[in-house]
C-alpha cells in the first residue's frame, strides 16, 4: 500500500459530511475539528473506508436516536481520532474480541468491518484502533491512532 504526507483532517470531514447528508434524524453527528493541519503518513482510500466503518458502526449502536463525536486530538508525536457514540456499551470481556474476523452482535453483520479497520490501520498505517472506553450512560469511544509525521 502506498502512504503519502497528508494532513488527516480534511478526509476526516470529508467522512463527517458525507454522514451528515445521510444522517436519521434523530441522530446529531459532531466534529471538533483541529484549527490546525495534523500531517500523518496515509493511504486516503483505506483510511476514509476506515473511518466510515467506525462511524457506520456507531450508527448502528445508536438504534435511531443518539449523538457521535469525533474528535481529533494530538500530542508530540501521536494523532488520535476518537469516534464517540452515546449507544450501547461494548462488554469489557469484548473489547479485543470485535476485531476478530466473523465477531458480530448484528443479526445481518458479517463481523469483517472491524477485523479489516483494524488491519488496515495496524498493517498498512502502523497504527492502532481499540476501544478506549464503553460504560453505560456514556457510551463508547474508539481510538485511532497513528504516528505525526
Amino acid at each position: 500500500t502506498t502512504l503519502s504526507e497528508k494532513d488527516v483532517c480534511p478526509i476526516v470531514e470529508n467522512c463527517i459530511n458525507y454522514f451528515n447528508t445521510r444522517m436519521p434524524k434523530n441522530v446529531a453527528l459532531n466534529f471538533n475539528k483541529p484549527q490546525f493541519p495534523i500531517v500523518c503518513m496515509i493511504n486516503d482510500a483505506l483510511f476514509e473506508w476506515v473511518i466510515e466503518n467506525v462511524i457506520k458502526n456507531a450508527i448502528d449502536a445508536l438504534q435511531g436516536k443518539g449523538e457521535i463525536t469525533v474528535s481529533m486530538l494530538q500530542d508530540d508525536r501521536h494523532l488520535h481520532i476518537d469516534i464517540t457514540d452515546t449507544g450501547k456499551v461494548i462488554p469489557k470481556s469484548s473489547f479485543k474480541r470485535i476485531f476478530e474476523p466473523g465477531y458480530t452482535t448484528k443479526t445481518r453483520g458479517w463481523g469483517l468491518g472491524l477485523s479489516l479497520s483494524k488491519r488496515i490501520i495496524r498493517d498498512n498505517h502502523h497504527g492502532r484502533i481499540f476501544v478506549l472506553r464503553s460504560e453505560i450512560n456514556h457510551g463508547t469511544t474508539m481510538r485511532i491512532e497513528l504516528k505525526k509525521v
